[in-house]
């Protein structure tokens, strides 16, 4: 990982959701890396050392199970932190932290978020209001996966992908958005090809180009305005707000 010094902490909303004084008390501990697409942070059960705030990065917690076969549980961007709820108690990670979007994020030690947390009321609070919406994101996610059909679930994903992206063109392939949602590759060609012929989105080598951003929101499950509302009513000015482009 290199260093991008010239990049803003507060890229991250989670982080411009402080009040200054609180921002400087934690801003000498915060470190900025390059995160590459398919880095893994941490796997299930290995001890927590650093809490990131993606900016531009994109990363998803799965959870891998005995076969191999993984779904993603959470995914996180510039709307909040990874690393530091499952290091609450035990400090062992609850799945497999994988970046799915190459970008920067802000790191810091697990022990300086934790003193800094324990001194700044404020931090203590933010950081409670992001826990419950994510706990709430992820009792969404679970209900989902149980009982919404993979056209929608897969609609969901690319807009919270589209979200969090700088751009249209999602860097997406098959068989990532199969583990991510825990079907075969197979149904997800079909999905995305019905997709592509209703001109939703257009697929190419360079991964999945969102095309009619509304015919998604059309088609994908109740759980992705859902979603969206928990945010905006816990963290308000958090969550990105839905591209116009």
């Amino acid at each position: 990982m290199t260093h991008a010094p010239k990049a803003d902490h507060r890229t991250n909303r989670l982080l411009a959701a402080l009040e200054p004084d609180d921002f400087a008390l934690l801003e000498p501990h915060l470190d900025i890396v390059d995160l590459k697409r398919g880095q893994v942070l941490y796997e299930m059960g290995d001890i927590v050392h650093h809490a990131y705030f993606p900016h531009d990065a994109i990363i998803s917690l799965v959870n891998v199970m005995e076969d191999g076969s993984t779904v993603e549980v959470c995914v996180f961007g510039r709307e909040g932190v990874l690393g530091l709820l499952s290091a609450l108690v035990t400090r062992e990670a609850f799945g497999r932290y994988i970046v799915q979007f190459s970008g920067a994020a802000s790191r810091i030690a697990y022990e300086r978020l934790n003193d800094v947390r324990d001194a700044s009321p404020n931090l203590r609070q933010l950081i409670m209001r992001y826990g419950e919406a994510l706990l709430a994101h992820t009792f969404q996610n679970v209900t989902c996966n149980a009982i919404h059909p993979v056209e929608a679930r897969c609609c969901r994903w690319i807009l919270a992908m589209h979200d969090r992206a700088e751009g249209n063109t999602l860097p997406l392939t098959h068989e990532f958005l199969s583990e991510m949602l825990g079907v075969q590759r197979s149904s997800v060609s079909v999905v995305t090809r019905t997709l592509q012929m209703a001109g939703l989105i257009q697929q190419s080598r360079g991964g999945i180009t969102v095309i009619d951003r509304s015919g998604l929101e059309e088609t994908a499950c109740e759980c992705y305005s859902r979603i969206r509302r928990i945010y905006q009513r816990l963290l308000p000015g958090t969550y990105p707000p839905a591209p116009s482009r």
